[in-house]
């Protein structure tokens, strides 16, 4: 059933680009300014070595979600980016990005939630980019990444809160866990 709803994504698409924004709260400045700050920044990996490591590790690991190697390298790599550059660990945007959208780069969520990090669309009007695409592997995971670091420092550290804020699920625990036992379990450092 999940599958099915990734095969309307031209359909979906057009319908909810209209209707995503419907119940997103004010948006917060302090995110709306980090998002704009974000979404500008260019720079690429910081330790080669390191992340040549790391991809390698992940790129087996990923191998039966994401078949094309091609394809999963480039996921990786801008994982390995983005999530360093926002504070987080590689890992735990892996985890997210797996309970989120099995890494679909084009999932759409039933609430209108795009990409691999199922990212509102409400965003990037916010942020003055009505025009970018959530598609994007680089724009979905900068914006997820940066909105995950925030709801993380907002909670003062604690994931699990931070987790359940960003899936919208604040105060409940089946979310957190979900990310958190896959992130023990799969996306894990060694």
């Amino acid at each position: 059933m999940r599958r099915r709803r990734f095969l309307l994504l031209p359909f979906a698409a057009a319908v909810l680009a209209g209707t995503a924004a419907w119940a997103a709260p004010p948006p917060d400045p302090e995110l709306l300014a980090l998002l704009r700050k974000a979404i500008r920044d260019p720079r690429g990996f910081r330790d080669r070595f390191d992340a040549e490591v790391w991809l390698l590790d992940m790129s087996n690991r990923l191998r039966d979600r994401v078949p094309d190697p091609e394809q999963r390298l480039t996921i990786l790599k801008a994982v390995h980016y983005e999530a360093i550059r926002a504070g987080l660990f590689p890992g735990l945007v892996l985890a997210v990005i797996q309970v989120e959208s099995d890494f679909n780069p084009y999932a759409i969520s039933d609430t209108g939630a795009l990409g691999l990090m199922q990212v509102m669309p409400f965003w990037l009007k916010d942020i003055g980019r009505p025009d970018d695409s959530l598609f994007n592997i680089r724009t979905n995971l900068r914006l997820g990444c940066t909105i995950l670091a925030y709801y993380r420092k907002k909670e003062h550290g604690d994931l699990r809160r931070a987790l359940a804020r960003y899936n919208g699920s604040a105060g409940k625990r089946r979310y957190p866990d979900r990310v958190l036992n896959l992130l023990s379990r799969r996306w894990y450092r060694q």
